[in-house]
């Protein structure tokens, strides 16, 4: 039971770029390394579009690797493309033909904004997976298709360099860093967008027209807003990227080698694992409180635990156990010492002793480690905490764990270290509006077989977030505690009245005040509303 409870809980899991999925407790096996033929050399030379439909055999593959078995798309038509002209000359295709397009990069959308039935064109951009530096515009160029697991390699092979991105390496950069992008170096150096130089997108114009355009963190380039928009705007919203280039804010020179922040020689990963069986809600509620609290005095943007990146997993009593899973910079001096102070701050007063273990791993076995997961059904819902959670909304967490859990049914409540750099740039110099929070709320279920089984774990991850934001019209409101949802995880609940009864609309949650310059941005960027889906932003009434 425990071993299937493991298992459906943690394939949902696997697509969480920003969390920890990536993060293998110390002693468990870790996959192997991707080979970096593709990341150091880009796409085959000469490789043309391919346009399938239904009828070929490849159409099943590519229509089903979306992560989240819930949802599987039909289109009309899937383009794999290579390049931007050929991204070009698909997009107006579809836009001649009155056809409703989405695009795929990675494949982890947690809701079906890319297979909705109304899908008739499906743009695949896997193939493009180039990583180089630039050096007409001194930054380093990604294509979309990159896996990030990739892109850490090609960076910290050719430069010792990298972009704080998210803990899963098979996770596609196409889609993550739109909605921003965090992980485990984000408390150090802030989030992905932060370092984002210039983007390129496919976008259509009021007469139909599709081209492309570069936009860049230029105040003065007259595309600024566009850059903008891909700041934390979200995908699916005014057009296909189809090249990221990354620098630093504050780099000077022309060495590509200090362009991008130093990735660590090495990372001390650590666990800490207690029994539910010696958890009573006492217990229980004293290792929520610990954790929120040592986040509360160590989130600021010069923490001394600036290099930590932890998350703990709260899962369901009939998974056995409750996990502290993390990592520091092996090189920063006291690693160790301040990892144990950190577990023992976290435990303290619990009355129950964790199984500690930790590991010093180099730098590309700890994340570049890619092992894509075959798509499963699954459920995730966000929240950002300014705070810690209530002793109300803990005890809710703790009934939901524990008493409230049908038959058969797993789950979990991630409480994932953020804050630091993150939290060093103002909230309307990127389209991330959350920039005071200190942790990341991830609520999840994940099952396997019937629909009958997923109409329980939907319902049982529903009510625990319904509870827990019981004070503020069952989702997270921003507030004193709270402070909305996470873009890249989206939950079309929040836009439905009967679940979120806050009379704060989902784009609010999503977005705070940084909603209405979007909403002329995609006026401007996409008049005809071509890149849509249920949590598209909306042009200007």
């Amino acid at each position: 039971m425990v071993e299937v409870a493991r298992r459906t809980l943690l394939a949902g899991a696997a697509a969480l770029g920003g969390a920890a999925a990536g993060l293998a407790a110390p002693g468990t096996a870790a996959a192997a390394p991707a080979a970096p033929a593709a990341a150091a050399s880009g796409r085959p030379p000469g490789q043309g579009p391919v346009t399938l439909g239904p009828g070929d055999p490849r159409y099943s593959s590519l229509t089903r690797r979306g992560s989240n078995g819930r949802f599987v798309g039909t289109p009309e038509r899937v383009h794999v493309v290579s390049t931007t002209e050929q991204v070009v000359a698909a997009v107006q295709q579809a836009v001649r033909g009155g056809k409703r397009i989405a695009v795929r990069s990675g494949g982890h959308c947690f809701e079906n904004f890319v297979d909705d039935p109304s899908v008739r064109v499906l743009i695949d951009t896997s193939p493009m997976r180039e990583v180089r530096y630039d050096a007409a515009r001194r930054a380093f160029a990604v294509e979309p298709g990159a896996l990030l697991g990739e892109v850490y390699r090609a960076l910290f092979l050719g430069w010792g360099v990298s972009i704080p991105a998210g803990a899963t390496a098979e996770v596609g950069v196409g889609g993550h860093v739109l909605g921003g992008g965090y992980g485990t170096l984000s408390r150090r150096y802030g989030l992905s967008v932060d370092h984002l130089y210039a983007v390129e997108v496919v976008v259509v114009d009021r007469s139909g027209t599709a081209r492309s355009v570069v936009a860049t963190r230029d105040p003065k380039d007259p595309h600024h807003d566009l850059w903008w928009a891909h700041t934390g705007g979200g995908g699916g919203n005014f057009g296909i990227v189809t090249r990221y280039w990354f620098r630093d804010p504050a780099a000077e020179g022309d060495d590509p080698a200090r362009l991008l922040p130093k990735a660590p020689g090495a990372l001390l990963s650590f666990s800490a694992t207690w029994d539910w069986k010696n958890l009573d809600e006492r217990a229980f509620t004293r290792l929520a409180r610990n954790h929120g609290t040592w986040h509360e005095h160590d989130s600021a943007p010069d923490s001394r635990y600036a290099d930590l990146f932890s998350v703990l997993m709260l899962t369901t009593r009939n998974t056995g156990e409750i996990m502290l899973v993390g990592q520091l910079d092996a090189t920063a001096p006291g690693a160790e010492r301040r990892m144990r102070a950190y577990v023992d701050a976290v435990g303290r007063g619990v009355g129950a002793e964790p199984v500690v273990r930790h590991q010093v791993r180099p730098w590309l076995e700890a994340v570049a480690a890619v092992q894509e997961s075959a798509p499963t059904p699954y459920k995730v819902k966000s929240g950002y905490l300014r705070k810690r959670y209530t002793d109300r909304q803990i005890a809710e967490a703790y009934r939901h764990l524990t008493d409230a859990v049908p038959e058969g049914v797993t789950g979990a409540l991630w409480l994932v270290s953020y804050g630091g750099k993150v939290n060093a740039v103002a909230p309307d110099a990127t389209a991330v509006a959350q920039r005071d929070s200190i942790l990341k709320v991830i609520c999840m279920t994940g099952w396997e077989g019937t629909d009958e089984a997923g109409a329980k774990h939907l319902a049982w991850v529903r009510g625990f977030y319904r509870d827990v934001y019981a004070d503020t019209g069952g989702v997270p409101v921003p507030g004193e505690v709270s402070d909305g949802s996470f873009i890249n995880y989206p939950d079309r609940d929040l836009a439905d009245p009967n679940l979120n009864t806050s009379g704060v609309p989902w784009h609010t949650l999503y977005y705070k005040d940084n909603y209405p310059r979007l909403q002329k941005i995609k006026a401007r960027w996409d008049p005809r509303d071509e890149f849509r889906h249920a949590l598209s932003i909306r042009p200007p009434r």
